[in-house]
């Protein structure tokens, strides 16, 4: 309740610098536009560029209040679009204000050419471009899934005999309004093209709003066509949960913050075994744990085990592996005996620069970590949360080939 209120209280303070920084862009949009052409110095030409920039900067409020429906869904793609940009006039704007400002009380020999109107309207036109370059970028970077290759061994034995498993990870689809089932369908065939001995999904696997999913009996039919010998597990994260955001923040006052059973049934149409603080052997040769998040365990669950606790009456001279959705814990997970770590959350910062500063927040913000005889590997993730976007990041699969020393060992001798 405290974080909620926290969070309210810090939308509610943001609001009105929001409003005066866009009164400020618009002012300067305007007069950079009036520099380049007398025709943009017409009072309809200035009234329509007003018109459709407050209508771009108020798409986040107006996509909230709007009752759902297939309007909604528009604006809302509108609004997670205008977010990603606004980011990049947020940041353009301001170093380059800064320049102006140091470069204003620094006398130097061309000073005259920066600051006339030829130099006011180079000025907009690179910021302009840089915004325009990264958005796009953004974009293409969001709506483009790669797949990246991990190989750990780990110090134990498959009592089946086999040396190698190959699991494919996948976290925070964020399915929702800016990713359905288009993206998906591409995201299955990429899975089915790894011919994954194990598939798990690491939390996040929907938006945050049930109501938002383009078409649920689509999304069951292609998720069910994923391609995996022992099957497709998944734990819950901190956005698999019913709640109404706006811009990121919560302004919603009920009481407990569960998933919709709707999200709960559509995984078990898919066939995807929702693990909620709990594991399973499989093929009687290894161990897979799906904690609850770390902060929003969900439904039913008051407290999640510690490491110690989730591994107490398991066989430790077999292979454990945890799907946790934050990676957090990692020393304890270690010393717990857990042999492999699978995470996601973080979207390694999602748009650059907040990559750099989500690997100041988390020891492994992005890709593998070693912790003692556990390796940790936190994806960056399928989809996006907020803005439709992805600067300097990628969206992912990864396929984690665990190799069995134990086995290789015993073929040896």
């Amino acid at each position: 309740m405290a974080r909620r209120k926290a969070w309210t209280l810090i939308a509610i303070l943001l609001s009105p610098i929001y409003i005066l920084f866009n009164i400020y862009i618009g002012r300067g949009l305007i007069l950079w536009m009036s520099a380049c052409h007398r025709c943009f110095q017409k009072k309809s030409i200035r009234v329509l560029v007003v018109a459709l920039y407050t209508f771009l900067a108020s798409s986040l409020l107006t996509a909230f209040l709007m009752p759902a429906g297939s309007l909604q869904r528009i604006m809302k793609l509108i609004s997670n679009y205008w977010l990603g940009t606004f980011l990049y006039i947020l940041l353009t704007v301001v170093i380059a204000d800064l320049i102006r400002l140091i470069l204003i009380r620094i006398p130097f020999r061309y000073s005259h050419r920066i600051f006339c109107r030829r130099g006011f309207i180079a000025g907009g036109t690179l910021s302009i471009l840089i915004i325009a370059a990264l958005s796009l970028d953004g974009i293409y970077g969001a709506s483009h899934l790669q797949v990246t290759q991990y190989d750990v061994t780990v110090e134990k034995a498959l009592s089946n005999g086999k040396n190698t498993l190959k699991v494919v990870l996948i976290a925070d689809l964020h399915l929702g309004y800016s990713i359905g089932s288009s993206y998906m369908k591409k995201m299955v065939a990429r899975i089915n093209e790894q011919s994954p001995d194990l598939v798990v999904i690491a939390g996040d696997i929907f938006d945050n709003d049930y109501d938002a999913l383009d078409d649920p009996d689509r999304l069951v039919q292609i998720l069910s066509g994923i391609g995996s010998r022992y099957g497709v597990y998944a734990c819950y994260g901190n956005h698999d949960i019913q709640e109404k955001l706006l811009a990121g923040f919560t302004l919603e006052k009920t009481k407990e913050k569960v998933s919709d059973p709707r999200m709960d049934a559509l995984l078990e149409k898919a066939g995807i075994r929702l693990l909620q603080d709990e594991g399973v052997m499989i093929d009687d040769s290894f161990y897979v744990y799906g904690r609850p998040d770390a902060k929003k365990p969900g439904r039913g669950i008051a407290e999640r085990k510690s490491p110690a606790q989730l591994t107490e009456g398991m066989d430790l001279s077999k292979p454990i592996l945890v799907i946790d959705h934050e990676p957090r814990q990692l020393e304890e997970l270690s010393k717990a005996g857990v042999d492999l770590d699978l995470c996601g959350h973080t979207h390694d910062g999602q748009m650059f620069p907040g990559n750099l500063l989500t690997s100041l927040m988390w020891e492994n913000s992005c890709g593998y970590l070693q912790k003692g005889s556990m390796h940790n590997i936190v994806t960056s993730g399928v989809g996006v949360f907020g803005p439709n976007m992805r600067v300097g990041t990628k969206s992912e699969i990864c396929v984690v080939n665990v190799h069995f020393a134990a086995n290789c060992d015993e073929k040896l001798q």
